[in-house]
């Protein structure tokens, strides 16, 4: 095997991280169709801080508390359900909220309930099964 020099492995090291660097841009490169050059749109947190400790309740199902974490102001975070969760809530464990409002997903990252936030800060909505949903602090 012949060794390479010290100088083409710099070199091959400045070409890879630069290569690399240009990957990371938050831009879309390149015209869009209709001639504009856009920024990548990023979800918006929800309208209730989601962080901290929530009560998960289905009526005649049961309820367990759920501890979401998130970064202030994240439109995502995660979720450590406490046990005792009805249904299959006990695999929650991703949160994130879109123009849908707040969803729900297991550890597959499959959708377990759709949730909408209302003025006193209550969260309502029908987990994936049908059933009414509420998430209280």
């Amino acid at each position: 095997m012949v060794p390479f020099p010290p100088a083409l492995r710099r070199s091959a090291l400045v070409l890879a991280t630069l290569a690399g660097a240009g990957c990371s841009g938050d831009r879309i490169s390149g015209d869009l169709p209709g001639g504009t050059n856009a920024p990548i749109a990023r979800p918006t947190a929800p309208p209730v801080n989601m962080a901290g400790r929530w009560m998960l309740a289905s009526p005649g199902r049961g309820q367990c508390n759920m501890t979401l974490g998130a970064a202030p102001g994240a439109a995502e975070g995660t979720i450590a359900p406490e046990g005792g969760c009805p249904g299959s809530f006990f695999t929650s464990r991703k949160w994130s909220f879109d123009s849908n409002g707040i969803t729900i997903r297991n550890h597959n990252g499959q959708p377990l309930a759709q949730l909408s936030p209302d003025a006193t800060g209550r969260v309502d909505g029908k987990a994936a099964t049908g059933e009414p949903v509420t998430l209280s602090r």
